[in-house]
C-alpha cells in the first residue's frame, strides 16, 4: 500500500511539472488590464515574422494566446486600441560592430530594436521599438535562444501595457520550433500570473 501512494504521488509529480519556465511577467505604466475588453494579435503585415517561424508556428501562437485571452473575457476585434505583439529571442553570430548595426544596415532613426546581448536578439513582429522605452530595466533571463515574449500595447497611444516571457518555444533537441500542443503549454505559462484571471468556466481546465 505504502509503495502504491508513492508511486501515485511520484506520478501526479511528474505530470504537473512543465517544460516550460516563466521567465518574467509585469504589468507597466500602472495599466490595468481590466480596462481593457477587446483585443487584436499582431498580423505578419504589421512587420515580420521572427527568423525561422513559418506561418504556421505563428498561427499557433496566436491561437494560444486568443484562447487566454478569449478564456479571460477578452473579445477579439481588428480595431481595438490594444495590441498583442510577439517576438522569439533569436541566436545571432555577432561581430564587433554596434548591436544595431548587426541588425541594420543603416543606422536608426530613432532608438535601436531593442536589448541585445551575447549574441541573442528578441525579434518582434511589430517592431518594438516604436513602444518599448529602451531604458527600461532588462530582464537578462529571456537572451537565450526560443525565449517568447508577449507585449501588449496601447497601439492609439504606443504605451506598453504588459509583457511576459516563457522558455522556451525551440526544441533544444533540432532547433525548431514546437508544436500546437506544446506552444498553448508555453503559452499557458505565460499567462500564469497575467493580472486579469480566468472566467470561473475554464479555471479548471488549465
Amino acid at each position: 500500500m505504502r509503495h502504491t501512494l508513492l508511486l501515485i504521488c511520484l506520478t501526479a509529480l511528474l505530470s504537473s511539472c512543465s517544460p516550460f519556465a516563466l521567465v518574467n511577467s509585469e504589468t507597466y505604466n500602472q495599466a490595468d488590464m481590466k480596462d481593457y475588453s477587446t483585443f487584436r494579435i499582431v498580423d505578419p503585415e504589421m512587420g515580420k515574422l521572427p527568423e525561422g517561424m513559418k506561418m504556421v508556428t505563428y498561427y499557433n501562437i496566436a491561437a494560444a494566446i486568443r484562447e487566454q485571452m478569449v478564456e479571460r473575457g477578452y473579445t477579439e476585434d481588428p480595431n481595438s486600441p490594444l495590441l498583442i505583439n510577439f517576438g522569439v529571442t533569436i541566436h545571432h553570430e555577432v561581430s564587433t560592430e554596434p548591436a544595431w548595426q548587426a541588425l541594420n544596415p543603416a543606422p536608426p532613426a530613432g532608438p535601436g530594436p531593442g536589448p541585445y546581448f551575447n549574441g541573442y536578439a528578441p525579434m518582434f513582429m511589430y517592431p518594438r521599438n516604436l513602444y518599448w522605452n529602451p531604458n527600461a530595466q532588462v530582464v537578462t533571463g529571456i537572451y537565450k535562444e526560443g525565449v517568447l515574449t508577449v507585449d501588449m500595447v496601447n497601439i492609439d497611444t504606443m504605451i506598453p501595457l504588459f509583457s511576459a516571457s516563457v522558455a522556451t518555444i525551440i526544441n533544444n533537441g533540432n532547433g525548431q520550433y514546437r508544436n500546437l500542443t506544446s506552444i498553448s503549454e508555453a503559452v499557458n505559462k505565460l499567462f500564469s500570473k497575467f493580472p486579469v484571471p480566468l472566467m470561473p468556466q475554464y479555471r479548471n481546465q488549465n
